[in-house]
């Protein structure tokens, strides 16, 4: 039995009739496979790249939460990269400095983090 899709645009691509694809010879339907291909190998990347987002939302939410539970004066390593680390001494538990982007830290309150979740 045939599709009974109709040609129609989706997220700006065209969505092909069964019977479109029948009459095509097979150069166009080698075509149609590599886009598809293609298409499928973005939508993956995609997806890795939310599931990487996401571990590490998890692992900062996690290192807040240690954070805040630590004592005050508590000597500890400040991360500058990711490899080079420097001895501090933690003053006030509530508050974090926020990397967003380019060089430009945000000091925000602990307890905004929580109020979002």
């Amino acid at each position: 039995m045939k599709s009974k899709r109709t040609a129609s645009s989706r997220g700006g691509q065209q969505v092909m009739r069964v019977g479109d694809m029948e009459k095509m010879s097979l150069e166009q339907l080698k075509a149609v496979k590599e886009q598809a291909d293609i298409d499928v190998n973005l939508l993956q990347d995609s997806l890795n790249n939310i599931r990487t987002a996401a571990a590490r939302l998890e692992i900062a939410s996690t290192a807040l939460g240690d954070l805040s539970l630590r004592p005050q004066g508590k000597k500890m390593l400040v991360p500058l990269t990711a490899s080079l680390y420097v001895p501090g001494t933690l003053d006030d538990a509530d508050k974090v400095l926020v990397d967003i982007g380019t060089g430009y830290f945000v000091e925000m309150k602990l307890e905004y983090f929580y109020k979002q979740n």
